[in-house]
Formats: structure tokens, C-alpha cells, sequence
């Protein structure tokens, strides 16, 4: 079963105290449509800062309303390629997602103000525990379930993706999913109430419901190469404070984020890594 983690961001103090997951009053975890018996996992879920600029779930890019001068986010969009799954740890599952939203992230760079609303698409890269890798795409609105976008999507595929409000402050949005490789495009309208908080790139771990709950072992992943970022219809101009490295229940980084590539609307992500050098090109 698919689920979604609800509610309110524990606050870093906890979720630093705990090293792992939000306490029970920080929101709940509540059962959701199947979408994959054999992933019981919550892919696009809310970020769970650690402290600054490190996450327990997310790794990538994010920009904040109080970082941006209490600019709203009306629009995101971004490209990446499908990175190739390997397994990381003989005989474990493991589970990653690629993708771009508005909501759920740090409304400043120190991510001491987080968000609760999120509406993104992307795609899903995971390997079950004999090592066989799976793929695929998704759209989601939080606190919804998410849904399967029917897709063919395989590693080294370049996907385009933008979620737009149109017009501005209708809360009505278009997700537009392109398999830029296999001339596939997915279109969806639906109406939405965004804080319009936050903007993001990101490579994630799911949060896995059911026994072994927790945040999902990371696979191996090549690098996504994320391009294209823009805000509003304009260059996302990245900046190198706005990374955010993933860390496990010990601290350690085991994502990491690149500096932006040359245009600043980019980056590349590396897995099990400390750090990551970024694109030579845009």
C-alpha cells in the first residue's frame, strides 16, 4: 500500500534528538490506495529537515518564499535523466524518486519554517531485494494519494516536466510530464490549495509503511543531471546555499547535490556520495 505522510514537519530539534523519524504527534500515517503491493512506500513526500541544509529524506534543490523576499511560487519546471538502479545492498529493497515541486520544503535557507502543502510529479526508480530494477512515473497532491502516470519510462530517458498555475491565483493547475526520449506526454488539470511557500528539484528516499517502516534503503542511481530549472517563467538561478545533502540516522551524507552548473538552472545528484561535482554544461 502506498501512503502519505500528513500533517505538520516535526521540528528539527526532534527530528535531530530521534535521528530518524517524526514522532506520532507530528502528524499521521494513514492508508492510501494501491498503487504497488510489492512498494509499500510514500515517494513525494514532505521534507524532513535534520538541521541545515540536510534532510532525511531529500536531497537536491530548494528555494523558499522568505529566502526569495516573500516571492510566491506559481510555477516550477525542470528536466532530468532517468537514473539507472542498482542495488546498493545484497538482498534489500531499495527505493528512490526524481522529481519537481511547489510546497513541502523550507521557506528559508536554514529551514527553520517548513511547509505543508505539495503538488509535484515525477519518477520512481527502485530495486527490489533479488536486484531487479523497476521504473516509473507518478503525479501527486498532498494530502492524495499518489497516482500512476501510464508511462513507459526507462533508465537514461529524458523527462520534462512543468506544473503551472493558470491563471495565477486560481488554484488551478496543469502538471505536464514529457518522456522526452520515447515521445510520450502526460497533461493533468486539477484544482489545488498551495502555499505557494516553496520550489524544488529533488532526488528522494520513500518512506516505507508496514514492517521495516522507515525511510527506504537508497540504491545505487546515476546522476539525474537536473537542467531546465526555471520559477515563474524564469531562470531558477541556483544558488549553492539552497543545496540540501541527504543524511542518514548517524548524520552522514549519503546524497549529495552538485554546485549549480554554469547557467545556474542545474545540477547534478550523487548517491552514496559526500559530494558531487557539478555539470561542465548546461
Amino acid at each position: 500500500m502506498r501512503a502519505r505522510f500528513l500533517g505538520a514537519i516535526a521540528t528539527v530539534a526532534t527530528l535531530v534528538g530521534m535521528g530518524a523519524l517524526p514522532s506520532a504527534t507530528a502528524g499521521a500515517v494513514p492508508t492510501s490506495g494501491v498503487r504497488s503491493l510489492r512498494m509499500p512506500a510514500a515517494h513525494g513526500q514532505l521534507i524532513h529537515p535534520f538541521s541545515t541544509n540536510s534532510s532525511n529524506n531529500w536531497f537536491g534543490y530548494q528555494q523558499g518564499v522568505l529566502e526569495k523576499n516573500n516571492t510566491l511560487f506559481h510555477s516550477v519546471s525542470g528536466s532530468w535523466i532517468v537514473p539507472k538502479a542498482t542495488q546498493h545492498a545484497k538482498g534489500k529493497a531499495e527505493h528512490s524518486s526524481d522529481w519537481i515541486g511547489i510546497g513541502g520544503g523550507c521557506d528559508n535557507a536554514k529551514c527553520t519554517v517548513t511547509d505543508n502543502t505539495l503538488i509535484q510529479d515525477g519518477t520512481e526508480q527502485d530495486v527490489s531485494k533479488k536486484g531487479k530494477a523497476s521504473y516509473s512515473a507518478w503525479w501527486e497532491i498532498i494530502p492524495e494519494p499518489s497516482t500512476p502516470i501510464h508511462m513507459t519510462v526507462r533508465p537514461g530517458d529524458h523527462m520534462s516536466s512543468s506544473i503551472v498555475e493558470t491563471p495565477r491565483n486560481s488554484e488551478n493547475w496543469k502538471i505536464t510530464l514529457r518522456d522526452v526520449t520515447r515521445k510520450e506526454k502526460f497533461t493533468k488539470n486539477v484544482s489545488y490549495t498551495s502555499s505557494y511557500a516553496t520550489a524544488e528539484w529533488i532526488e528522494e528516499t520513500p518512506l516505507i509503511i508496514g514492517k521495516n517502516a522507515g525511510f527506504a534503503a537508497l540504491p545505487n542511481l546515476t546522476s539525474p543531471v537536473f537542467d531546465h530549472g526555471t520559477v515563474d517563467g524564469a531562470p531558477a538561478k541556483l544558488k549553492s546555499s539552497e543545496r540540501i545533502n541527504l543524511v542518514n540516522s548517524n548524520s552522514k551524507v549519503i546524497g549529495a547535490p552538485s554546485a549549480p552548473d554554469p547557467d545556474l538552472d542545474g545540477f547534478n545528484a550523487c548517491a552514496w556520495a559526500k559530494s558531487c561535482k557539478a555539470p561542465s554544461h548546461s
